[in-house]
Parts: structure tokens; C-alpha cells; sequence
């Protein structure tokens, strides 16, 4: 096994949550303060809770002091049960996200922040939930180009396929003979990381929480490779942006200067598309990182924990 070279600042501890009969597991930092709200972090699509350690590591002191930072590996991720499903739903991290707020802080409103993946779902929940957050972050959680009626069939039929290949093992997600196998996947999807010596430590750090060794003595991802399966509905952008209309709270969308993922959408969906949605937010405003990609919390987390703070404080 690889020496981890990262040096964690601030150790989190692991609990498990019952959550719609799975057994949900998060990462803890920080002590319970009824006089602070806490801090509740989402990740991203084929990503785990343990990525927020190097924001919550650059973090002051002072922010710190007397609060709570919670955040889940959501189902079929980490260490969390998949539930024995074949493929996943949107409204599922809706739900699973408002029994895990209500048990880490009944009655009370928490700071929410969520990534890729995770910063969609956030933006659904504080509008259907605007009551359970008090400010709110989105990192690159850009949502997607509109759909249409006419792409339905095709849709449902993608899923159908795709869940036979699914079944057949075809999804399956390749195991690594050695952990640093895994750490240089992580470096190939994240180049930042292979830039210096500090990067590919945190490629070392990340890799052993994103997978795990099996009985052959293979290194296996953490994550179910039933999330790589085609949502079966379409995205209905009129129904998210009546959502969007509902976001009460300070909304905090932060981007980086260096993201691919507009590349992805071919000139389907664009940034200023996203700039005007985010208009219907009453209040918010807009904050970009410098020198970093998607995975801004990995590449940038110095600058991020100064973003959070200052939002988070004022």
C-alpha cells in the first residue's frame, strides 16, 4: 500500500444514519452549537463525503470554533448502502437529504453547500424546503439544457438498454491491482493533482476513500455503477426553475475559471443560460476560483474555505 503523504488538520468521525431504510453514512467534523448553524456538504457524482476534507482542513480556526460540518456519502457512494436498487432517482437525494437534516438539526435551519451532482440537488431542496436552510452554496451545480417532449421515447428506452447491460455486468466499474492505481485515475480525470508533489498527495489521501480493497486483493471504487445508468426522465427545466423562483435564502453559486464541463454540453446549454436562471433568485450572487476545474474543492480549497467563510460569517 502507498504511504499517505496528506496530513489531515482536522480528523473526521463516522456515524451511521437510518435513512429510508438504508443505512446512510457521514462524516463528522466539529462539536454540535445550538448558537451556530451547522454546516451540511454534499458531494458530487462519483465522489464521497471524504473530498470536503481539504476545505474543512483550510478552514480557520475561528470559523471553526463551536461548529458542526456534516456531510453524507449519498446511497451507492462511500460507505453508504446502494438499498439494493438498479438505478437511482433525483428525488431520492431530495428525500434522503430532508430525513438527514432533520436528524443532525431538528427544528433548526442549516447552511447547505453542494457540488456538481450535489449543487442540484441543494437548488431543489432550498426551494421546495426554503424554511430548513439559512444560507446556501452551490458549487458548479449548473443543472442542464432542456429537454423536449419528443426526446421521451428515446429516453426511456436508453434507460431500458441500459439497465439490461447494467444486469449483464457491463457497467461494471474496473478494479485496480493497487491503490495507486486508483490515485493516478484520480490524477487522469483531475490533471491538477499530478501538478506537484502536494496534489498527488491529495490524490494518495483521496484514493483510499474512494475505494477499497476486495477479497482478491483488488482495489474496487466506491461507487455503484448503477449510477452510470440514464435518468429515465427527461429534465423539465419549466418545473426547476418554478423551483428556483422559491429560493428564499443568500445563494452563493461559486464556478471555477477552468471548467470542462461546458465542453460536455456541445453548445446544447451555455453558462449565460445558467447566469440568467440563476436570476430568479432573488438574492444571490455570483464567485469564481481562480486556477481550478471542476473539482474546484480539491484544486482550490484555500480559496474556497475564504469564499465560505466570508459568505457563512456575513
Amino acid at each position: 500500500m502507498i504511504a499517505l503523504m496528506y496530513q489531515v488538520k482536522r480528523p473526521s468521525s463516522s456515524s451511521f444514519v437510518p435513512i429510508r431504510g438504508i443505512q446512510y453514512h457521514v462524516r463528522n467534523w466539529g462539536e454540535p452549537n445550538p448558537d451556530k448553524p451547522p454546516l451540511v456538504m454534499v458531494h458530487g457524482w462519483m465522489d464521497v463525503a471524504a473530498s470536503y476534507q481539504f476545505v474543512v482542513d483550510a478552514l480557520s480556526d475561528n470559523f471553526m470554533q463551536g461548529r458542526r460540518i456534516i456531510a453524507p456519502d449519498w446511497r451507492g457512494y462511500g460507505l453508504t448502502d446502494s438499498g439494493g436498487v438498479d438505478n437511482y432517482w433525483f428525488a431520492d437525494y431530495l428525500a434522503d437529504l430532508d430525513f438527514l437534516i432533520d436528524h443532525v438539526a431538528p427544528g433548526q435551519a442549516v447552511d447547505l453547500l453542494g457540488h456538481s451532482l450535489g449543487g442540484n440537488v441543494v437548488m431543489h431542496y432550498a426551494g421546495v424546503r426554503p424554511e430548513r436552510i439559512r444560507r446556501l452554496v452551490n458549487l458548479e451545480g449548473f443543472g442542464g439544457p432542456a429537454s423536449k417532449p419528443a426526446q421521451a421515447p428515446g429516453r426511456y428506452a436508453k434507460w431500458m438498454d441500459q439497465l439490461k447491460k447494467h444486469q449483464r455486468g457491463e457497467l461494471a466499474l474496473r478494479p485496480y491491482e493497487k491503490i495507486d492505481g486508483v490515485a493516478q485515475r484520480l490524477t487522469k480525470t483531475n490533471p491538477r493533482l499530478a501538478r506537484d508533489q502536494a496534489g498527488r498527495d491529495k490524490a494518495e489521501w483521496l484514493a483510499s476513500h474512494w475505494s477499497r480493497q476486495n477479497a482478491q486483493g483488488q482495489w474496487e471504487i466506491l461507487g455503484d455503477a448503477a449510477h452510470k445508468i440514464v435518468n429515465a426522465q427527461l429534465t423539465r427545466v419549466d418545473e426547476m426553475l418554478e423551483i428556483y423562483k422559491r429560493i428564499s435564502m443568500p445563494l452563493l453559486a461559486v464556478e471555477a475559471t477552468d471548467d470542462s464541463m461546458w465542453q460536455w454540453f456541445k453548445g446544447s446549454y451555455t453558462i449565460a443560460e445558467y447566469h440568467e436562471r440563476l436570476k430568479l433568485v432573488a438574492n444571490h450572487r455570483i464567485a469564481v476560483v481562480q486556477d481550478a476545474g471542476h473539482m474546484l474543492h480539491h484544486d482550490q480549497p484555500e480559496q474556497l474555505a475564504r469564499l465560505l467563510e466570508e459568505f457563512l460569517t456575513a
